[in-house]
């Protein structure tokens, strides 16, 4: 279970980006979900160790891990997906999995964690990470390498960005999948009205502070048209 208590952060400035924010994450699937700007992308960084809060605490399983780097939080269960894929020129697909894995896997295993995200393994199992991979393969590479790890909780920003809308399609079956098979928590930052359907749990920041929480039949049918403007979520 993660446990967030009073996030703040403040940039250069005194600019507050979130603003003591509290939370629990214990069930399979959480969204996040705001409008642009908001702080939602900060504070999946935040929880993943990539910047450290201005002040409050974090907890893994009652654990403060506040002070933990990001490489420590990953060795006790946290995974972060970055919107942009990074890519690793010369490594192949099998070698960034079975790394990922923190073990040797064979590569049956490496083909049936890969089939997991919807590719066929032996199209992929020995290709490169580099150019000639579109952003939506990348990102079901990504999804399968943190898969491989099998951690406590999976974040997942903005994973829709930048693909095209049949990848969109696909990574929405893939998210899905994951969601009955996960034993882990996933955390997802996203604007799509697919990926939130989904979601055990919705939590809605605006302004840097946590707005609504609750399921997606209480807090979508809000989402759909703001009030000013009436505009429509993404779909």
């Amino acid at each position: 279970m993660l446990e967030l208590k009073n996030i703040s952060y403040k940039v250069e400035g005194d600019k507050e980006i979130l603003d003591d924010v509290c939370l629990t994450v214990d069930e399979r699937f959480v969204a996040i979900t705001g409008p642009n700007g908001s702080g939602k992308s900060t504070l999946a960084k935040i929880i993943a160790g990539i910047i450290k809060p201005t002040s409050g605490r974090i907890f893994l399983d009652g654990e403060d891990i506040t002070d933990m780097s990001i490489t420590e939080r990953a060795n006790i269960g946290i995974s972060y997906a970055f919107q942009q894929p990074v890519h690793f020129k010369g490594l192949k697909v099998k070698d960034l999995i079975s790394t990922a894995s923190g073990r040797t896997m064979t590569v049956r295993e490496i083909c049936d964690v890969l089939s997991e995200v919807g590719l066929c393994a032996r199209d992929y199992v020995d290709r490169e990470l580099n150019g000639s991979l579109s952003g939506g393969e990348l990102k079901r590479i990504e999804i399968a390498m943190i898969r491989a790890r099998a951690t406590k909780l999976s974040v997942f920003d903005e994973p829709e960005a930048g693909i095209d809308l049949w990848s969109f399609q696909s990574l929405i079956h893939v998210f899905e999948e994951l969601h009955e098979k996960t034993e882990g928590s996933i955390l997802i930052i996203s604007h799509q009205e697919r990926i939130l359907e989904i979601a055990d749990k919705i939590v809605v920041i605006n302004g840097g502070k946590i707005e609504k929480i609750g399921r997606g039949e209480e807090i979508i049918p809000g989402l759909l048209y703001k009030s000013a403007g009436c505009s429509k979520i993404s779909h």
